[in-house]
């Protein structure tokens, strides 16, 4: 039987073949830690006494707040600076850009890698046929010190995309297209490859935009086979790498830029065809990147503020199609435009070409490369009451700022920012150009920390038991991302006795949870659990706060595995939040993968792994390790 190309990939990286459902240690060719995570993964490394691998293949990247403007984000890539320092690790420092976009431009990876990083984004590197996985901190440490890391090897969908989009769609629009055929957990748990016409002639810059919003869909990672335009790229990243060495890298040492493709009698989990036929321009609607509905429908909404940018829409390609718009327009009275490009070469490149000076002539604000506001960065978060269009991947509550934001491409966005009013680029010529208007809101005091009782954070207090009981805290929620679990304006904590306090605090009406939640409570959720980013605090408030389990109908990929390694106990269960009472006492059985409630009767779900009872028992992956 033929393999994927994610089996393939994994299989050369773990020396062995390998089917879906293998859990193995695979090597990973370039180890990235950011400035958010990258404190915690330094100081994972200090508490464990463990080593660096190989320096030259680890790296740390400054991009989620380039500008270091908030204290906390400075402390931290001040210790990660003194880190690599310490070891001759490289750092891609705040006049880089993207660390994502970086390695594929600098040729850290190339076609058949793999990479991780403490960025839930990382998948992009799917766009180049490469394996990139987000992690959080402990994996990522794990893989500074051995090289390698655990992985479970994902069943793999065919997704072939069927016809053309209309002149008018743009590889966003595909985009949104596949989050709303998909929605947010239609990929939970799989790999997918993507294929089709439209697909073989796609540049990479669209093939970025596709691999970096599989993420949004519950995906490991969306691969593409490469074409020869994408080969030539990464063979030129390769020289550059090589260049940038100093003589430390051979070429000869490296493998070859050639494509990793599926075998003709490869075995999927599954054929989707998606038809994008006709395709006209998209967005995505407030709250939910997978709630897509046609530009038309809400074109006329007066919108305050756009954001052009981010690892899903920063390319040179998104910008100069954004700056062709704007050529010879003005951005709307009463409206903001921000633009932020994905790394400082594409910044240059704008430069050179005049693209740049056509969005300062259109009155946009130019900064730094970088994530910008997805990570509350220095620049793209709105407030409250704010309208933003944003060529972004998430628009989850709060996750860009206290006001509402619409995800579309790049020209969309410009079209709204001179419209005043979210409009296609078509609608330019007859749509009524209006500011737009915002109401009056008070200003917010929800930055400020709330009370609560003292938490206490001890993950490594001896063995951990296998059957536990515990008050149920029932959340019948789906899709609870881990901007609500952990909001990203506390990203910059470090201490774990701190995270707690903050647990729920964007979950509409679940905001108190933290001053109720006892140690020895269980939470029991729906589907998707902690989708979204892959910060390790979303994980570790729920230790902190001693939350004996968390029990759900399935969980986010880069969630599960950061819940594992961080040992906490977590449990799959379908149906059990619409089969337990809220504020029962119920009875968790790791081993035997039952959940008893008062009544006598019994909930099956899956038992704990060897491995994750292990991990569990010993309170964490680094632990002992």
């Amino acid at each position: 039987m033929g393999r994927t190309i994610i089996e393939k990939i994994i299989s050369a990286h773990a020396g062995r073949d390998v089917v879906p459902g293998d859990m193995v240690d695979i090597e990973i060719d370039a180890r990235i830690a950011r400035d958010f995570g990258g404190a915690n993964v330094v100081k994972n490394l200090r508490d464990h006494g463990l080593p660096i691998a190989d320096p030259g293949r680890t790296f740390f990247t400054f991009d989620c707040n380039p500008g270091g403007s908030d204290q906390s984000y400075a402390s931290n890539q001040h210790v990660c600076r003194l880190f690599a320092r310490e070891h001759g690790i490289r750092v891609y420092d705040i006049d880089a850009g993207i660390g994502t976009h970086v390695a594929i431009d600098e040729g850290l990876v190339g076609p058949g890698g793999t990479l991780v990083s403490t960025d839930s984004h990382a998948n992009i590197l799917g766009a180049i046929g490469a394996f990139g996985q987000g992690m959080g901190d402990q994996d990522i440490a794990h893989a500074f010190a051995y090289g390698t890391t655990w992985f479970v090897v994902p069943r793999t969908l065919r997704v072939t995309l069927k016809g053309r989009p209309s002149p008018a769609a743009t590889p966003k629009d595909v985009t949104l297209a596949l989050t709303r055929h998909f929605g947010a957990n239609g990929l939970l748990g799989y790999a997918a490859e993507l294929y089709g016409p439209y697909v073989e002639e796609l540049d990479l810059a669209g093939r970025v935009t596709l691999a970096s919003m599989c993420t949004e869909m519950g995906g490991i990672v969306l691969l593409f086979p490469p074409n020869d335009q994408v080969l030539e790229y990464c063979r030129r990243a390769r020289e550059r790498f090589l260049a940038a060495s100093g003589g430390q890298a051979v070429a000869s040492d490296l493998p070859s830029i050639e494509p990793v493709l599926a075998d003709a009698d490869a075995s999927y989990a599954g054929e989707v065809v998606v038809d994008i036929d006709g395709l006209e321009p998209l967005v995505s609607r407030p709250g939910h990147p997978e709630d897509v509905v046609p530009v038309a429908s809400v074109q006329g909404k007066p919108v305050d503020s756009v954001f052009i940018g981010s690892c899903t829409n920063g390319r040179y390609e998104d910008l100069v199609a954004a700056a062709r718009v704007l050529e010879g327009r003005r951005v709307a009275p009463g409206v903001v435009l921000k633009v932020v490009p994905a790394t400082d070469a594409i910044w240059r490149r704008l430069l050179d070409d005049g693209s740049l000076q056509l969005f300062k002539d259109a009155g946009a604000l130019l900064s730094n490369a970088g994530c910008a506001g997805c990570a509350a960065g220095q620049v793209g978060q709105n407030g409250p009451g704010e309208v933003t269009v944003s060529t972004g991947n998430r628009n989850f509550v709060g996750k860009q700022g206290k006001g509402e934001v619409y995800l579309g491409s790049p020209e969309t966005a410009a079209a709204s920012a001179v419209a005043g009013v979210i409009a296609s680029v078509d609608a330019l010529g007859s749509i009524e150009v209006r500011p737009a208007a915002s109401p009056v809101v008070a200003a917010s005091s929800a930055s400020a920390a709330p009370a609560v009782k003292p938490q206490v954070h001890d993950p490594e207090g001896g063995e951990r038991p296998v059957v536990v009981k515990g008050r149920a805290w029932v959340i019948p929620v789906d899709n609870i991302d881990t901007d609500m679990i952990y909001h990203n304006r506390y990203l910059a904590i470090t201490d774990p006795a701190l995270m707690g306090q903050y647990t729920f605090d964007n979950l509409s009406g679940w905001e108190d949870f933290a001053q109720k939640a006892q140690p020895g409570d269980i939470v029991v959720t729906g589907k998707n659990f902690g989708c979204g980013s892959s910060r390790q605090q979303a994980v570790d408030c729920f230790l902190t706060l001693g939350i004996a389990a968390i029990v759900a109908d399935s969980f986010g990929a880069i969630y599960e595995r950061n819940a594992v390694n961080a040992g906490l106990a977590i449990m799959m269960a379908e149906g059990a939040a619409g089969a337990i009472q809220d504020g029962e006492e119920i009875e968790v059985d790791f081993q035997a993968g039952t959940i008893r409630r008062p009544d006598g009767s019994q909930i099956e779900g899956r038992p704990f792994s060897d491995a994750q009872l292990r991990i569990y028992q010993r309170g964490g992956l680094l632990v002992g390790a």
